[in-house]
């Protein structure tokens, strides 16, 4: 009992292998698990191991001071907050040195934003080492402001490059994680924003966007939006704001809108004198036999209009099948289009992926066998094709007719010539990557260079 160091509610501490020489903590003999302050958590694989790099702002109030952390992996696992929030949180094993003692402890990463203490350190990790007095604070020192501003003295210099978010949902997403290593690489500084976790002031004065916690989003240079469809009403409206505050946006809310109204976008397409598949839309059911007709019969493609990509699409093989699809989608008050199915096409797309008006890779889609594909990408393999100058044009062209900077545009090869099914403007990097071999997302960050001039 008496070889253990008897500490305050509050002290203060060190990661001495991640980099952070002092960091504030609250001792919380209540809280099992201890947890650290962290963004931009990314996980990756190291020498064939499960590694996760994460940045921290160690001194609270402070989103200037910043340290890039990396560590091995140790587990994932729900954590309940005291809060009673259930997180599921990324585990790491660290040494920890508090006064002269250094021992091994696991931390869960999360960000702290909205609490008083950067670290929380819970019993698991003072069992056996410590005694909490729980009246006293600080009992083994704290630095002083020189202290501090000695130890982090580094982060004080100008900043290189750009701040950069990245606005999505899902941090282990391989495309978003290739867009933060390949903005790092290039001397940036990327932060992962996930859209859930903002929220907007309208204010006619101040207006700002917060992140969880109340941290102000004030100093971001430009922004990446890839919006999941669910997401998109949500997703544009925060785009929107950070365009009102000034900060570059890859692709606008606009763009990102009427590319996700699959009708609007068709009709804008086809006022650009791009073709389509022939395509129908009606709003009773009393018209659904000339329906049928105008896209030249069945069989035919049904698409929900509120449907996401690869989503709420039926292939009606016989004109009853599609009498009864198109009947009971209306008699749920679904706007549906209908589409006349490229046979010829035999299960195979073209994706091309547009960058700043140029097609910089470009590979074809092709189902597995017995996959069904209704003019759209449902999986299966790809490879290389090299995109004729018809495609290349159509794919520019429609991604301006969009007024997107970055898009994936969907063209398939039809008797009447190439056809444009639909512009992405969240696209994948992972099969494009995968195919080609192109570094696609060093490629979107150029074109946000480009706006600056770099």
């Amino acid at each position: 009992m008496f070889d253990k160091v008897i500490v305050g509610s509050e002290e203060w501490c060190s990661f001495p292998a991640l980099g952070i020489p002092a960091i504030k903590a609250r001792v919380d003999s209540g809280a099992k698990t201890s947890a650290l302050h962290a963004i931009n958590i990314n996980p990756f694989i190291k020498d064939g191991d499960n590694w996760v790099k994460f940045d921290i702002n160690p001194i609270q109030n402070n989103t200037k001071t910043i340290i890039h952390c990396e560590a091995p992996l140790i587990d994932k696992r729900i954590v309940k907050s005291s809060s009673g929030y259930r997180e599921k949180r990324y585990v790491i094993k660290a040494s920890l040195q508090v006064s002269d003692t250094t021992w091994e402890v696991e931390v869960t990463l999360t960000n702290r934003d909205s609490m008083g203490f950067r670290m929380l350190l819970g019993r698991e990790a003072m069992s056996g080492r410590l005694l909490v007095d729980p009246e006293q604070k600080y009992l083994l020192g704290q630095p002083t402001t020189e202290k501090l501003k000695e130890y982090y003295s580094t982060n004080d210099e100008p900043k290189k490059g750009l701040r950069i978010g990245l606005l999505a949902s899902n941090p282990e997403l391989y495309s978003n994680r290739r867009i933060i290593e390949a903005g790092e690489l290039r001397g940036h500084e990327m932060h992962f924003l996930n859209l859930k976790y903002c929220y907007m002031k309208l204010d006619a004065e101040t207006p700002e966007i917060h992140y969880r916690g109340g941290r102000v989003l004030n100093d971001f240079d430009a922004i990446i939006p890839r919006i999941r469809p669910s997401m998109t009403f949500y997703g544009c409206a925060l785009t929107r704001h950070f365009e009102a505050l000034k900060v570059y946006s890859l692709n606008s809310a606009a763009a990102i809108s009427q590319s996700r109204d699959k009708l609007f976008s068709l009709q804008l397409l086809l006022n650009s004198g791009i073709d389509i598949p022939t395509t129908g839309f009606a709003n009773s059911p009393l018209d659904t036999n000339d329906l049928i007709k105008m896209v030249g019969g069945s069989p035919l493609i049904v698409k929900l209009l509120e449907g996401t990509q690869g989503k709420g699409v039926v292939l009606a093989e016989t004109k009853k099948a599609a009498e009864s699809v198109i009947n009971a989608f209306k008699s749920l008050n679904a706007n549906i289009l209908v589409q006349e199915f490229i046979k010829e096409a035999n299960g195979k797309d073209i994706r091309c992926f547009v960058i700043d008006g140029k097609v910089v890779a470009s590979i074809q889609r092709e189902a597995l066998p017995g996959e069904f594909r209704a003019n759209i990408h449902l999986g299966g393999t790809a490879s290389v094709i090299k995109a004729t100058p018809e495609e290349k044009r159509i794919a520019i062209k429609a991604t301006k007719a969009m007024g997107l900077k970055v898009a994936g545009v969907d063209i398939i090869r039809s008797s009447k010539g190439p056809l444009l099914l639909e512009v992405n403007s969240s696209p994948g990097l992972e099969g494009i990557e995968g195919a080609t071999n192109k570094d696609i997302a060093g490629e979107m960050i150029l074109a946000i260079e480009k706006n600056f001039k770099i």
